[in-house]
């Protein structure tokens, strides 16, 4: 049997494109429900809230679904467990899917930073090239 693997806890500023398994407690800023339906594509219920969360580094999107849009209320403070950056239009955007949790945090006072979101850094992918050894 493995070893349960230790929460990489992480700040917002540490936050880069491509990565997973972040777990890191931040404030909701502001919260926008931007999508809300009685039936999404699976017949389920489907909420979808984009969020402005951060700590004392910096701000990023978090994209809140579900039971998720009930914590993440502006003024409150939430715990994101195995949190992922996804990409959306070449900037970044926080996540947790149905490996991760979010938690309400009791007790925090800590203020976002909101002059570094990380969400505003556009980020392109460039192709690097693969240089072949050269015939002798």
């Amino acid at each position: 049997m493995s070893e349960k693997k230790q929460p990489q806890w992480k700040k917002v500023s540490e936050l880069r494109p491509g990565t997973h398994g972040h777990t890191l407690n931040v404030q909701v800023v502001k919260a926008q429900v931007v999508v809300d339906r009685a039936r999404g594509p699976k017949g389920q219920p489907l909420k979808v809230a984009e969020c402005i969360v951060g700590d004392e580094t910096g701000t990023i999107v978090f994209t809140a679904r579900n039971e998720q849009v009930d914590l993440a209320q502006a003024g409150k403070y939430i715990t994101l467990r195995n949190a992922k950056i996804d990409m959306y239009r070449g900037s970044m955007r926080l996540a947790v899917d149905q490996w991760g949790k979010v938690e309400a945090l009791e007790d925090a006072s800590f203020a976002a930073k909101a002059d570094n979101n990380l969400s505003l850094v556009e980020y392109e992918l460039v192709p690097v090239p693969v240089e072949t050894p050269a015939a002798s």
